[in-house]
This record gives C-alpha cells, sequence and structure tokens, in this order.
C-alpha cells in the first residue's frame, strides 16, 4: 500500500536514496532539505525531474531540522498537500570527526540540535496529526556506533545514542496511538554519501594539537573501516535505502523494531537481541507490557484492535 512519506535530509546520502526508492516502490515522497532555492536547488531540481521522467510522485520541502517554525511549516505543507503524513524517516544528519576533548560544548550542541534535537522538532510537528488518525510510522535512520562505539567519533556517537534512546522511549508511548516505529540501523560507508567529505572538526586547535600522537590513526580511518568489508562486496549505502523501502512494503503488524544494514560484521544484530529481551523483560516487570503493543484503530480495523510492536525482526544480512 503507498504512503505518504516526509523523509528529512534528502539532498544527499542514504535520504536521497530512499526518496528514490520509495517513490519508484509508489509512496508520495516529500523529499526536504534546507535552501531548496538556493544551495540545494540543483538538488531539489533532479528530484523533480526524476518524478517528471518516471511519472512518480516525488515533491520537495524546505525543512531546517534546527528550526521549530521551518519543521511545522514543513509538516504543514505536506498535510495540507497530500491530507496525510503516514511516515516520517527521520534521516538528516551530521558528522564530527576528531579528538572528543578538543570539541567544546558549543560543538556538541550544534550536534546534539541536529542529530537529536532535530529529530524531537519534527515528531512534535509531526505526531499531533498521527494520533489523531491512530495511525503512522516513525522510522529512524539510526547507526551502528551506537552499538559499537567508534574512535575519534565521540560527539556524533553521543548524538546517535541519544536519538535512539529518544526513539525508543516515544516508541512506548506513541504505540497506544496506532504508531508504529522501526530504527534502521546502518553501519559505516565510505562511498555514496557526503558524511565524511563534509564532517565537522574541534573548533580548539590547541587541543586537537595535544593529541597529534594519534593523528596518523584519524588519517587512515576511512581505509581500515574499508578493510572490514568482505572482498568483493558493494558498500553502498543503496542498501540502506532498499531495506526502508522493504520495511515500509511489509504489513504494519510485521515490521520489525530495529534492523541492521552493515557490512562490516560488527555483530551488531547480537548484542541488539540482548538488548531487547532485557528491556522487554524490564517493561514487563514495570507492569508497563501493553507499551509494548501497538493499540488504535487504522482507518480499516475495529477500534481498540491490538497489533504486536515487534521489538525484534529479520536482521538483514550484510550481503
Amino acid at each position: 500500500m503507498s504512503s505518504v512519506v516526509l523523509i528529512t535530509g534528502a539532498a544527499t546520502g542514504i535520504g536521497n536514496l530512499t526518496a528514490r526508492a520509495l517513490a519508484a516502490a509508489g509512496h508520495t515522497v516529500y523529499a526536504s532539505m534546507r535552501d531548496v532555492g538556493g544551495r540545494n536547488a540543483p538538488r531539489a531540481e533532479e528530484l523533480l525531474a526524476l518524478a517528471r521522467r518516471e511519472g512518480q510522485d516525488i515533491r520537495v520541502v524546505e525543512l531546517d531540522v534546527q528550526s521549530d517554525a521551518s519543521v511545522d511549516a514543513a509538516v504543514a505543507t505536506v498535510i495540507g498537500e497530500a491530507g496525510r503524513l503516514d511516515t516520517v524517516v527521520h534521516n538528516a544528519g551530521h558528522l564530527y570527526v576528531g579528538y572528543v576533548e578538543a570539541f567544546t560544548p558549543e560543538d556538541i550542541h550544534r550536534l546534539l540540535d541536529i542529530n537529536t534535537l532535530g529529530i524531537q522538532r519534527v515528531n512534535r510537528a509531526a505526531l499531533p496529526h498521527m494520533r489523531s488518525r491512530r495511525s503512522g510510522t516513525l522510522l529512524y535512520v539510526g547507526s551502528t556506533t551506537s552499538v559499537v562505539v567508534p574512535p575519534f567519533l565521540g560527539p556524533y556517537v553521543a548524538s546517535k545514542f541519544a536519538a535512539d534512546a529518544l526513539a525508543q522511549v516515544t516508541a512506548y508511548e506513541v504505540s497506544q496511538f496506532g504508531i508504529e516505529t522501526t530504527i534502521v540501523m546502518p553501519g559505516p560507508f565510505t562511498q555514496g554519501t557526503e558524511h565524511f567529505p563534509n564532517a565537522g572538526h574541534a573548533a580548539d586547535d590547541e587541543r586537537a594539537h595535544a593529541y597529534a600522537p594519534l593523528d596518523a590513526m584519524v588519517a587512515r580511518n576511512e581505509a581500515a573501516t574499508e578493510a572490514l568489508f568482505p572482498p568483493g562486496v558493494d558498500a553502498h549505502p543503496r542498501a540502506v535505502a532498499e531495506e526502508i523501502t522493504r520495511v515500509l512494503a511489509l504489513p504494519a503488524d510485521t515490521r520489525p523494531f530495529r534492523t541492521v544494514v552493515d557490512f562490516s560484521q560488527a555483530g551488531v544484530e547480537e548484542v541488539n537481541e540482548v538488548l531487547r529481551r532485557a528491556q522487554e523483560q524490564f517493561v514487563t516487570r514495570l507492569g508497563f507490557g501493553e507499551l509494548l503493543t501497538v493499540r488504535g484503530a487504522r482507518p480499516s480495523e475495529p477500534e481498540g484492535e491490538p497489533t504486536v510492536l515487534s521489538h525484534s525482526g529479520p536482521e538483514r544480512p550484510a550481503s
């Protein structure tokens, strides 16, 4: 069944690839990005041209996850034009590379504002509509870094940890209004995104220089990551877009809570399963087991009919 999907950070990388994949699958896609009339105008026109050429429904909307007003306006545009908003794909994000001590509090605040608070802004704009319809899906593009915790990405890892926690607790609460959650966890990619080329760096050069003995490790970080990929594997982020498309095509009560797209063979799936069991047992022991079930009426379901919120699912193999 096709749906109306809003994707944040769709100018490049995973967001852009996801917009293309979902549109090709028949969804109405609102590809959001900053500065649609300026810096990102060529990227916006490229998506619109694709839609015209292929007969797809891709629309571009201005959205800056750091601005309440921008987020509110974007969500209002989607609902005003399409009449509904079925799915939000939380993809917008930024990367910092460097030594943790060298990042100022202001540096880290900015990254958290993009990678974590940006999610909260979009959810606060979209959830009133979804709650009123007793239907919707929040799909988060998370990261395996929140499990494996690689070096030299400290603020980024912290922001992804925080975003993941926010997504999990939000999932418990919105499940009682018929709203589902999936967290797609990409592993590292060294091609196909602008994460590394556009990565931010620490503002305190003096502190960064104090870590000069480690500079060689930072310099070979990409090569070290690529060495984790099995020989002959095409480790391209299009696999994440394909997985998002697969998940949204599943019946609403069968979608996994987490799914992993990782070519580095980091063992994240095993950690996720242990975490899932511990969390579900703890929440159940608290007496809040009903929060593990999605409730509410979708248009085709009777009021109050529960569906199971799948906190685990078939993990996507790294292939």
